[in-house]
């Protein structure tokens, strides 16, 4: 049977498609394609010396580190919120709502600075936790928090619409039937939550590895102890070191690529699993 194509109202295939990768190689493929070919001027041995050094590997270990164990925070608080902001109707959920993406929309200067002023030393917060010997700002746990604040929107907006979706008679016929509320948490509202929440951790844990902008301020920037890939990268820049700064670059690219092939991956994961057989 020969193929028949379908006639729509919006433009061809053809158009679309060109559309696509003229967009793409402008905006994506061409500006990669550069950093892999300033990388390229390096020798091997430059290259490995350059992504191998002590600080750079300090750095990863800081941003990886907290990146992680900041992820791993937003899934379990931005489940909790999404849950609240679906099942709970209470007056004000909408400024809540709403207060979720302000990440989104703040600067991420912004951010770091209003949290470096809070959790400082004589912030609001920050006073309050010295005397007990916990001191946020310009420490690990200042880059923790930071990541943790622009990350936390990811979770809570891939969540959201499988929980509105989600029927609230599954969970009454568990309780029915004599399940308890842990039974019926394990048994009846996580399955379908497993791949939203593993693309949000995803998601979130991406976000917080290029971060810049917000963790800059509140991290202090001592090599070796609170210093991030990007601020180095942005450093060899500074001292026209182009080619390291780009070696450095390709390295969270490929990372980054990896961590964007296993987002598409949950993502089609998900989508069969929710969808009906």
């Amino acid at each position: 049977m020969p193929f028949q194509r379908t006639r729509t109202a919006i433009p061809g295939f053809r158009l679309t498609l060109g559309y696509t990768l003229v967009y793409l190689s402008l905006i994506v493929l061409i500006p990669l394609a550069a950093t892999f070919l300033k990388t390229s001027t390096m020798t091997w041995e430059a290259f490995w010396r350059t992504i191998t050094s002590p600080r750079v590997m300090a750095s990863y270990r800081v941003t990886f580190g907290t990146a992680f164990l900041a992820a791993c925070i937003n899934a379990i608080a931005g489940f909790i919120v999404a849950w609240v902001l679906v099942r709970y109707p209470f007056r004000g959920r909408r400024i809540v709502d709403a207060l979720v993406d302000l990440p989104f929309a703040l600067p991420t200067a912004v951010a770091g600075i209003a949290l470096t002023a809070v959790y400082s030393a004589n912030g609001w917060i920050g006073k309050l936790l010295e005397p007990l010997g916990i001191r946020v700002a310009y420490t690990p746990l200042g880059i923790l928090v930071a990541m943790t604040f622009i990350g936390l929107p990811f979770v809570v907006r891939t969540l959201q619409p499988v929980l509105e979706d989600m029927e609230v008679e599954l969970e009454e016929a568990a309780a029915s039937l004599g399940a308890s509320r842990w039974q019926t948490l394990w048994r009846v509202i996580l399955p379908p939550l497993y791949p939203p929440l593993l693309t949000g951790f995803a998601l979130s844990f991406a976000r917080a590895l290029g971060e810049y902008g917000s963790v800059v301020f509140i991290s202090g920037n001592m090599p070796m102890k609170t210093e991030v890939t990007s601020l180095l990268i942005i450093t060899k820049l500074e001292q026209y070191d182009y080619a390291g700064a780009t070696a450095l670059a390709v390295m969270m690219l490929l990372l980054s690529f990896v961590l964007l092939l296993s987002i598409n991956l949950l993502q089609s994961w998900g989508g069969r699993y929710q969808s009906p057989h």
